[in-house]
């Protein structure tokens, strides 16, 4: 390896250092976790520690077999001589090439494998956070955890852990070899030592920091086209913004990414042309002292030319090895942000003895439940949310004995003011969250103590804002039903009475429905997300303001494909458009956190009490003559 091509590597990962404390270096109990979070690539790391260690043997053995050539031809050797030691150079020549390219296979087998491992267990981990954590979480952070420190951390052990390991051993038996040839250049040539690696040090640390600032800017053009490209996000800008200072903005930030650009770049050629002036001095410390001990006596000419491709195999891991300190500090920050959010406890977990909710009918009861929204500090991370300190407020009990009963079959709404908390007790029924007291029973049988899936296949919930992936009809319903025919699929689709506007598409199921389904129409989004739901033959239904921000043609389509959707069906139904629930079973009035009126649409109507003010408040002169 040339000292050119080494101190370009170590400013490569200098520039891709994401720095950090160094103290890290010395937290124990982080090795001895990454240790054994890496147990089944172990034998991996054996053989690639094993390998780079021949490997740097037969980079020290060409330079002291070429001296040995030049020693043949100027002594008057045997011609078979010189032809068996050029022999011996092409061997150890192919031998390490084989052996860099198996140590490669090596580490990269390593490296992905550890970016599989980690990858895996963050998305799975992250999958079993509650909603508390994903509506405080910023996006860009999650998805930063999954792909740049996960491929920081991987560095550690593709990229740093071969330089270390490669370079120490090949300075090792450098040093050894050359103070067996000449001990006065040896020595000469270590006190050159520090031109090599001050600028190495003081460089490579301005790189990382202007590739970190690089970096901030790229990721903040990057939320600013996220969320400018986004459909709603256009919108905005279209209706509300001004483009024009958009773009002064984004110019701004990319214009300062090209100044930063500009610079590295400039360090990176200064620090090579001096590396490159630094080589041809030292080379000729080498010609000028080992020539004058040549012409003595006290030196063999080929250990002059050995001497000379020696020093760049010690100055090279020098170079190398100045910063890698701080590369091990950055891939033990980025595992330790990992662990960061493995750690995170999931509030809600599958009890080992969970049961399936009975067959039949469901019916649902609510008993004296009380809840309160859990606190930063229990579900997110500040580095996650992107602040310097977690908010700290949470815990206020929003449920204040939530009591209620729906039989089997019946339609159970619950109306009241916003904020009011329908839509908590909707997401306890659907244990988006746990209760604090109380339970929450499903044909009699607590929702904690019920399978995941049992309970995903038992409620079925249809939001307001009928959300949907950027996929195809056929996947986003296929959610609920992943081994659902085509047949199967075109009849949820008819009963949700959007089956003749999907046909009439140019690909049918295959349509793709853009980002949250933003192709589609209000009215169809909610039809699609209403055939998912029949798909999926939910006994227990949850209806989250489904029809509150449709037109009233769209809501006239989906209250029929609503009707197919609850028939026989158990129904929490939560509405501000109190239309839709007169012929509910049970209305409930929550107030905050209370149930204050409980009754059918007449007798609630009659009592002339809250329900009597919401209902006035939309309809006016038509409570009498309802």
């Amino acid at each position: 390896m040339s000292m050119e091509y080494a101190a370009s590597r170590a400013l490569y990962r200098q520039r891709n250092a994401r720095g950090g404390d160094l103290r890290v270096l010395a937290n124990r109990a982080l090795l001895m976790r990454i240790w054994r979070f890496s147990a089944r690539h172990h034998r991996r790391l054996g053989a690639f520690v094993g390998v780079s260690v021949v490997g740097a043997l037969l980079a020290v053995s060409t330079p002291v077999l070429a001296g040995r050539v030049v020693d043949a031809i100027v002594h008057g050797g045997l011609p078979s001589t010189v032809v068996l030691l050029a022999s011996v150079i092409a061997a150890v020549a192919l031998a390490e090439a084989g052996v860099g390219m198996l140590t490669r296979w090596l580490s990269s087998h390593i490296g992905e494998g550890l970016i599989l491992d980690l990858r895996t267990a963050v998305f799975d981990h992250v999958q079993r956070m509650p909603v508390a954590f994903f509506t405080r979480t910023r996006t860009g952070a999650l998805v930063s955890r999954l792909g740049n420190d996960v491929i920081g951390a991987q560095r550690a052990f593709s990229d740093t852990l071969s330089g270390v390991v490669g370079n120490l051993v090949t300075l090792a038996l450098t040093l050894a070899v050359m103070l067996g040839i000449s001990w006065q250049i040896t020595v000469l040539s270590l006190l050159l030592t520090p031109l090599f690696l001050l600028p190495a040090r003081r460089i490579g640390r301005t790189m990382a920091t202007l590739s970190r600032e690089s970096a901030i800017y790229n990721a903040t053009m990057n939320t600013q086209m996220t969320e400018r490209f986004s459909a709603p996000g256009a919108t905005l800008v279209k209706l509300f913004g001004d483009p024009g200072r958009e773009s002064k903005e984004f110019a701004s930030r990319a214009d300062r990414v090209r100044d930063i650009g500009v610079r590295t770049s400039m360090l990176q050629a200064t620090f090579m042309n001096s590396l490159t002036l630094m080589s041809a001095l030292a080379l000729a410390l080498v010609y000028g002292l080992g020539g004058v001990l040549a012409i003595g006596g006290a030196l063999q000419a080929g250990a002059i030319v050995s001497l000379a491709l020696l020093l760049t195999r010690l100055y090279a891991p020098l170079t190398a090895l100045a910063n890698a300190h701080v590369e091990i500090a950055s891939a033990l920050v980025s595992f330790e942000r990992v662990f960061e959010v493995l750690d995170l406890t999931p509030l809600i977990e599958e009890k080992v003895d969970a049961v399936s909710v009975p067959d039949g009918p469901v019916g649902v009861e609510f008993d004296d439940v009380r809840f309160a929204y859990p606190s930063a500090d229990k579900v997110s991370l500040a580095s996650l949310e992107e602040v310097a300190v977690l908010d700290d407020r949470g815990g206020d009990e929003v449920l204040h004995g939530i009591s209620f009963t729906a039989e089997p079959g019946q339609m159970v709404a619950l109306v009241g003011s916003s904020g009011a908390g329908k839509s908590t007790i909707a997401s306890l029924l659907a244990r988006l969250y746990d209760v604090d007291s109380g339970a929450v029973r499903l044909a009699g049988v607590d929702v904690r103590d019920v399978t995941f899936a049992s309970l995903k296949d038992t409620v079925g919930v249809v939001t307001q804002d009928g959300h949907l992936f950027h996929e195809s009809i056929r996947a986003n319903l296929a959610l609920a039903a992943p081994g659902a025919t085509d047949d199967q699929l075109w009849e949820a689709l008819r009963r949700a009475r959007l089956a003749d506007v999907v046909a009439e598409m140019p690909d049918g199921l295959d349509t793709v429905v853009g980002e949250r389904g933003y192709r589609l129409s209000g009215g169809q989004r909610q039809r699609l997300t209403i055939a998912r739901l029949l798909l999926g033959k939910s006994r227990v239904v949850v209806l989250d303001e489904a029809t509150a921000s449709l037109d009233s043609e769209s809501e006239a389509a989906v209250q029929q494909a609503l009707a197919e959707a609850l028939a026989g069906r158990t129904s929490l139904v939560i509405a501000h458009r109190l239309s839709t629930i007169r012929a509910a079973d049970v209305i409930l009035v929550v107030e905050d956190g209370r149930i204050v009126e409980r009754g059918t649409h007449r007798k609630l109507l009659a009592r002339r009490g809250r329900y009597t003010e919401l209902y006035e408040t939309q309809f006016g002169d038509e409570t009498s003559a309802a």
